[in-house]
This record gives C-alpha cells, sequence and structure tokens, in this order.
C-alpha cells in the first residue's frame, strides 16, 4: 500500500466520522441514540485514524532509507524523482573508436603500421633455388667417401617466412622459419627470434639471430655477390656466431663508423650438450670516404670461444674447423680439421673494400689459433686461416647499395626494371672471386698427434646476376674447385681432387 493510498483512505475516514456525526444529530429513527453511543462511535473513528497515521510514518522511515524522497504532495513527487536518478547515473559516454591502421607495400613488403608508427609488422619471404650439375672424374679412391660422387640437381637453399617491425616505437622484433637445407629440404626451423631495444646511439638486441662478426657476415644473401659467402668466412662466422645463434649484443653506430660486440651460446635447434659453447664475437667498421662516386671501407672483426661445448661426461670439448665448396646442392665437405680436444679458440679478421661508381672490389683475411686441452708433450696448438677477394660490376652502370646499418653491399637500385615493352631489363652484373681455405697444420711433421691433415680448399669462381626488378634475381655460376689434402689417418692415398660445377640459382626476397 502506497504512501497516497493511506493518505486517502484517510481523508475518506474523517469525512466519514464527520458525516456520521452530523448523521447522528439529524437522522430520524425509532430509537434515538444517546450521547454515550455517539462519543463511542467517535472513539472507534478517531483510533482508526490513529493506526494510519502510524502505518505513514514507517513507510516514510522505510522509503528514506532507500532513496530521499520529497516532501512535496503527492501529486508532485513524481517528477523530482526522476530528476533525482538521471543526476545520480548520467547517460555513458560513447565508446572511443578503435586506432586507425594503415596497410602499405614498398619493395614487395605488405606492411601494416599504426596511424602514429608505434607498431609496425612487416612480411618477409626468401626463396632460393639452386640447380646445380657437377663435373668430376672417375674412379676416385674410396677414401673420398661422399664426395667421390657429389649430387647433381635441385634444392631449395633457403625458404623463408617471417615477420619484423616495431613496437612502443623503440623496440624492434623479428620473426623467421626456414624450411631450406644444405643439400635436402627439411622441416621448418626458428632462423631468427629476437627483440631490440633501441636507445640512440645504442641498439641492445637479445634472443636467436647472427650477431656481426665479418663484411660478408653482416651483408644479406639476398643480394650477394655470389650464392654463398666464401668459404673461409662462412666457417669463421659459424664458429661463434652464423644464424640461430643465442645471443646478446650491443651496437652503436655514426655515418662512417660502426662498434659492435656480442656475447654468444649455442644454436636454436642444436642437440643439447652437457654444457653450451660460451663466447664472444666484435667488430669495428670505418668508411673513411664516402662520396658520390668513391666508397672506402675498412673494418676489423674478431671472435674468442672461452668454453668450448661440452659433449662428454667429465670432458669433451671438441671443436671441429670444417666447411663447405661455397656450393650447398650437395653438403658434403671436402676438408675438415676432424674433432680437436680444445681449451679455447681465437679468430681474427681484417676487411678491405673499395668502390667506384657500379665497381666493387672487397675481401677479407683471417687467421685462426686453437689452444689444445691437456696437450701431449710435443703437441703444438694449430694455426689456421684463409681469405678472399671478389668483386662486381654491374653492366647497366648502378652501384651497390651501401648498407648504413650494417657496414656491408647489399643488391644493386635497379633504376630500369624489368619492362620488355619499355624497353627496361632490369640491372646485370658481372662477378668473379677467389677463395682460399687451409685446415692444415704440421701436416708432415712426425708425431702423427701433432699433425692436423685438414687440407687446403681453393675455388675460382665467376658469374652474372640478373635483377629484373627488387624482389627478383636470377644468378649463373660457374666454380673451380681444388682439393689439396693429405689422408688423416696417415694412409698413402691423399683425399685430394679437382671438379668443376654450374648452378643456376632463382630467387624472390621480399
Amino acid at each position: 500500500m502506497t504512501i497516497n493510498r493511506l493518505a486517502s483512505r484517510m481523508a475518506l475516514i474523517a469525512c466519514a466520522s464527520t458525516l456520521a456525526i452530523a448523521g447522528g444529530a439529524s437522522a430520524q429513527t425509532p430509537a434515538p441514540q444517546t450521547p454515550g453511543d455517539q462519543q463511542a462511535r467517535i472513539e472507534a473513528l478517531e483510533a482508526q485514524l490513529k493506526l494510519l497515521q502510524q502505518q505513514i510514518n514507517e513507510l516514510k522511515a522505510t522509503t528514506a532509507v532507500s532513496r530521499p524522497v520529497a516532501t512535496a504532495p503527492a501529486a508532485t513527487q513524481a517528477a523530482p524523482a526522476q530528476t533525482q536518478v538521471a543526476a545520480a547515473a548520467p547517460a555513458p559516454k560513447a565508446a572511443s573508436p578503435l586506432p586507425a591502421a594503415t596497410v602499405s607495400i614498398a619493395a614487395g613488403r605488405p606492411t601494416i603500421a599504426s596511424t602514429d608508427g608505434a607498431f609496425t609488422a612487416t612480411l618477409h619471404a626468401v626463396m632460393q633455388l639452386d640447380t646445380a650439375h657437377y663435373f668430376q672424374d672417375k674412379g676416385l679412391p674410396a677414401v673420398i667417401g661422399n664426395g667421390r660422387d657429389l649430387n647433381s640437381g635441385s634444392n631449395f637453399r633457403r625458404a623463408r617466412l617471417g615477420v619484423d617491425g616495431r613496437f612502443f616505437k623503440n623496440f624492434d622484433y623479428s620473426i623467421l622459419l626456414d624450411f631450406g637445407g644444405n643439400g635436402t629440404d627439411g622441416p621448418g626451423m626458428l632462423q631468427e627470434l629476437f627483440v631490440q631495444y633501441n636507445y640512440a646511439p645504442f641498439k641492445v638486441r637479445a634472443g636467436a639471430f647472427a650477431p656481426s662478426v665479418g663484411l660478408s657476415d653482416a651483408a644479406s644473401q639476398n643480394g650477394s655477390l655470389f650464392p654463398e659467402r666464401a668459404a673461409v668466412a662462412e666457417m669463421v662466422r659459424g664458429l661463434a656466431a652464423a644464424d640461430r645463434r643465442y645471443g646478446l649484443q650491443v651496437q652503436t653506430s655514426g655515418e662512417n663508423w660502426l662498434l659492435s660486440a656480442a656475447a654468444t651460446g649455442g644454436k636454436s635447434g642444436d642437440a643439447q650438450t652437457f654444457d653450451e659453447q660460451q663466447a664472444y664475437v666484435g667488430r669495428a667498421a670505418f668508411a673513411p670516404v664516402k662520396s658520390k662516386d668513391w666508397l672506402l671501407h675498412l673494418g676489423v672483426n674478431g671472435g674468442y670461444i672461452a668454453t668450448p661445448a661440452q659433449t662428454a661426461v667429465g670432458g669433451g670439448y671438441a671443436l671441429t674447423l670444417t666447411e663447405r665448396p661455397e656450393l650447398r646442392v650437395d653438403g658434403t665437405t671436402l676438408v675438415s680439421t676432424g674433432a680437436l680436444d680444445a681449451k679455447n679458440l681465437r679468430h681474427l679478421g681484417a676487411e678491405l673494400a673499395v668502390q667506384h661508381k657500379s665497381l666493387l672490389i672487397q675481401s677479407e683475411v683471417f687467421d685462426i689459433a686453437l689452444e689444445r686441452r691437456n696437450a701431449a708433450a710435443g703437441v703444438s696448438d694449430p694455426k689456421f686461416g684463409g681469405w678472399y677477394v671478389e668483386g662486381g660490376l654491374v653492366l647497366t652502370g648502378e652501384s651497390r647499395r651501401y648498407n648504413a646499418a650494417t657496414f656491408a653491399f647489399d643488391a644493386p637500385s635497379i633504376a630500369h626494371p624489368f619492362d620488355p615493352k619499355a624497353g627496361q631489363w632490369g640491372a646485370w652484373e658481372l662477378a668473379a672471386r677467389y677463395s682460399v681455405l687451409d685446415l692444415n697444420h704440421h701436416e708432415l711433421a712426425a708425431l702423427a698427434a701433432d699433425r692436423v691433415r685438414g687440407g687446403e680448399q681453393t675455388i675460382w669462381s665467376a658469374g652474372i646476376n640478373w635483377f629484373p626488378n627488387s624482389v627478383t634475381r636470377v644468378s649463373l655460376d660457374y666454380l673451380d674447385v681444388d682439393i689439396d689434402r693429405l689422408d688423416p689417418a696417415g694412409g698413402a692415398t691423399p683425399l685430394s681432387q679437382g671438379y668443376q660445377a654450374v648452378n643456376l640459382r632463382s630467387q624472390f626476397a621480399f
């Protein structure tokens, strides 16, 4: 029962009592009521009014606890109550729209970015298909093993998918999977996964990546002069750096200089050891001459394996120096030191490059020293080395780009992308290289334990590169390989051989 209804009932009772009193005075009845009867009826009506007033007071008290109620007459209470509710609960604001994003494609790379540039994601893909034929002598000695008959055929050297970008403006990231192989195509393997914090002029990177450790190492193979790096450069980068390497790197650079240093461990995807390798690598590069037509690059690099991986309980710290002959359709290695029980290893390298317009010549030389662990009397610590020189001439007049982020050379800019209707044929380049990798140490020593008959590998290479546009590339290369190696087991038959190979690479990369 509401307050308004109670008030109405009180009014009716009051009217009824009044009429009853008046009627009692004027009504004609056969037996008139006495004054005592009238007084009793009045007292009964007053009791009912008192009871109703008590109920009204109780309802007012209960309503005041839940919400304040105005003391205005009942007919005017509804509107103020609605006003109070609206003031206590204002209408909710409209939801803010989601931040807009932009989608763009530059040089074939799809990129999604927030409008303020704080977040980006760029899709990457690389396909490198090699098709090679090896020309070898027949009847090579069995001691050469699988190297007697190298596999002519095709394989995806690289088949990569990945994404990289930025988040919160100062952080970079990269995720890269590789489905290619060395002689065989394999399951997807984590090639790169890192995060990098940029605080100018420093960059701090952690994860799995390839730390900077040389001129050819820092350059992307998507735009290199040849399908593979020179053997000695590839071997050195694999000692304590290379793809999939766990590491923490700090890099800083200016307009004409770059410094980097990294602490590294094992590689993503490698078999578990009892203790991972612990090593350090560093590089310093300078460009003292940078003009419109000339560029001079100088650099030094080094690496130190403080503790080789422990591969056996209680010991076993073996290091093996080996490398394939600059072509991976067949992944066989023909020169190798074998496993050397090592305490540590260091390498030193020097870099030199000269560029004049469309002509580039670059070279690196490396010196490697290994300290044996628990060497026997008369057994010396071995040293190895190698070098290469290579050059390229862009016949269509473009110049190879010098990457200011890596201080290394990338593919040439394409002035006239392939378009036969317009008479444009992309960029064409001639390339040549000579490389030496020497893994011999005292190979003729009387003490067998002192000998390391890893072999010496020399390779002449020549090639032609065609860049129809910034995404695609076709290369045709010729290799003349010479292996000079004695039998590590001391046999009379050497492991030497010479052969030639022709390789065709088809590539797209964005």
